[in-house]
C-alpha cells in the first residue's frame, strides 16, 4: 500500500492534478467566487473541445517520436471546405463531410510520405503542408467568411449548437469526451497502442521485433489530419460559418496540452489521462485570465509561457528518468 502511494505521489498525473488544484483555487479566490460557477465551468469545457481533438492526434504522434504542426491549419481548410460544399454547392452535409475528411486524410498521407520517403524532418514537412493548407483555405473562400445558415443544413448546425441534459452540456463537449475515451482505450488497451509506445521509445528495437514504424507513422499522421478536420468542421457547425482563422489559433494549444500533460517530447511516454489534465490546466488558466478581464495580448503571452513551462517540465522529468535506477 505504501509503495503504491509513493508511486502515485511521484507520478506526472499527480503533479498535474496539484497544479490544476492551485490554478482553480487561485482564480476562485481572485475572482471573488465567480470562477467555479455553472456557467463558467461550461465555458471552460466548451473551450476545451477543439483543443482536445487536436491534442489527441498530437499526443499520439509525439509518443511515436514525431510532431505535426499542420493539424490546426488543416482544420481551418476543412472548415472552409465543408462550408463551401454546403452553402455554395448545396451538397448534403454528410457527403460534404466525407469528401472534406478524405481531403484532410490525403494531406496527412502527404505529410507521412515527405517524412518517411523523402526523409524530411517532421516539423519542416508538416509546417510546409500547414502553410499549403492555409493557402487552400484562402483559395476556397476567397479570403472571406462562408456562412452556413441553419435553414440550409439544420442537421449539420445542430451538431455544434445543440445541448443535452437540460441544456447544460453542449453536444460538442460530448463528442470530445467520447473521443478521449475511445483514444484512451486504443492507447492503453490495444496492440496498436503498445506499438505506438514501442516505436517512440526505440524505433530500431521496434523494427527488430517485426514492427513497421513507417506504417504506424502513416496511420498516425492520417489520424491527426482527420482529427484536425473534425475540429475544423465543429467550429464551422458551432459558429455557422467557415472562419478565416478557424482552428489555426489552437494549433499549438493542442501540442502544449499534450506536452504539459506528460507526453514526452522524446517519444515513448504519455497517456490520455495526462493530456486531459493538461487540457484542464490550459483551458482553466486561459478562462481565468478572461474572467479577470486580462487583455488578449497578455493571454497570448501566458499561452506561450505555458508551452515553455511544459517543455521545461518534460526536460527535467526526462533527465530524472535517465538517471540510473530512476523510472517514470
Amino acid at each position: 500500500m505504501g509503495k503504491t502511494a509513493k508511486r502515485v505521489l511521484k507520478s506526472k498525473n499527480f503533479t498535474l492534478l496539484m497544479i490544476l488544484v492551485v490554478v482553480v483555487a487561485l482564480f476562485q479566490i481572485i475572482s471573488g467566487g465567480n470562477y467555479l460557477t455553472e456557467i463558467n465551468i461550461r465555458n471552460i469545457l466548451n473551450s476545451m473541445v477543439i483543443v482536445a481533438l487536436l491534442s489527441i492526434g498530437a499526443g499520439f504522434l509525439i509518443i511515436s517520436g514525431h510532431i505535426d504542426l499542420s493539424a490546426g491549419y488543416i482544420g481551418t481548410f476543412c472548415g472552409m471546405l465543408i462550408a463551401h460544399f454546403i452553402s455554395n454547392m448545396r451538397w448534403p452535409w454528410f457527403p460534404a463531410f466525407l469528401v472534406t475528411l478524405a481531403a484532410a486524410m490525403a494531406i496527412g498521407a502527404i505529410n507521412a510520405t515527405l517524412i518517411n520517403k523523402l526523409r524530411f524532418q517532421s516539423f519542416i514537412a508538416t509546417l510546409a503542408m500547414g502553410t499549403v493548407s492555409n493557402g487552400l483555405a484562402l483559395l476556397v473562400s476567397g479570403g472571406k467568411y462562408i456562412n452556413v445558415p441553419r435553414e440550409i443544413a439544420p442537421a449539420f448546425v445542430s451538431i455544434g449548437t445543440s445541448r443535452f441534459f437540460g441544456g447544460r452540456i453542449p453536444s460538442s463537449v460530448l463528442i470530445a469526451v467520447a473521443a478521449m475515451i475511445i483514444y484512451g482505450i486504443i492507447l492503453s488497451r490495444t496492440r496498436f497502442g503498445r506499438k505506438v509506445f514501442l516505436v517512440g521509445g526505440n524505433p530500431t528495437a521496434a523494427r527488430l521485433t517485426g514492427l513497421n514504424p513507417e506504417r504506424i507513422s502513416y496511420a498516425l499522421f492520417i489520424n491527426n489530419a482527420a482529427l484536425g478536420c473534425v475540429a475544423g468542421c465543429l467550429v464551422t457547425s458551432r459558429v455557422m460559418s467557415g472562419q478565416i482563422a478557424g482552428t489555426t489559433a489552437q494549433n499549438f494549444s493542442g501540442i502544449t496540452a499534450a506536452i504539459l500533460g506528460g507526453v514526452s517530447f522524446g517519444g515513448g511516454s504519455g497517456s490520455i489521462s495526462g493530456i486531459i489534465l493538461g487540457l484542464l490546466i490550459i483551458s482553466g488558466f486561459s478562462n481565468g485570465l478572461t474572467v479577470m478581464r486580462v487583455e488578449m495580448q497578455w493571454t497570448q503571452i501566458a499561452s506561450g509561457l505555458l508551452l515553455i513551462l511544459a517543455l521545461t517540465f518534460d526536460y527535467f522529468v526526462s533527465k530524472s528518468a535517465a538517471k540510473p535506477g530512476k523510472t517514470l
